[in-house]
């Protein structure tokens, strides 16, 4: 039984993979092997390998590792940030559905 593939369109998997890049940059600039900051993230060399090709198949958790080795982790913080489809949304005040309570109670 093989892993699950996560399935990404074209344009997502593009911009994983500049991810992944600017995650080498970051560590060649700090002038650091791929098994310096596997050590330093404790994960895996390969692991390393599959982050800086942007690879969808490892963990967010193994991203953050590597990002908070090379000192990055609060960058994983600008992520969904200025959400401006949902502050749309939110502008508009579109209603939200309503939970319905257990036991039948309103």
């Amino acid at each position: 039984m093989g892993k699950n593939k996560a399935l990404l369109l074209p344009k997502v998997e593009r911009k994983l993979q500049i991810v992944g890049g600017q995650i080498k940059l970051a560590r060649l600039r700090r002038g650091w092997t791929a098994q310096e900051i596997a050590e330093k993230a404790a994960v895996g060399r390969s692991t390393v390998t599959q982050i800086e090709k942007g690879s969808p198949s490892v963990s967010m958790g193994m991203y953050l590792a590597v990002l908070n080795a090379l000192g990055l982790s609060d960058d994983i913080l600008l992520l969904a940030k200025d959400d401006v489809m949902g502050r749309t949304f939110q502008d508009l005040n579109l209603k939200t559905p309503r939970r319905v309570k257990k036991n039948g109670s309103k």
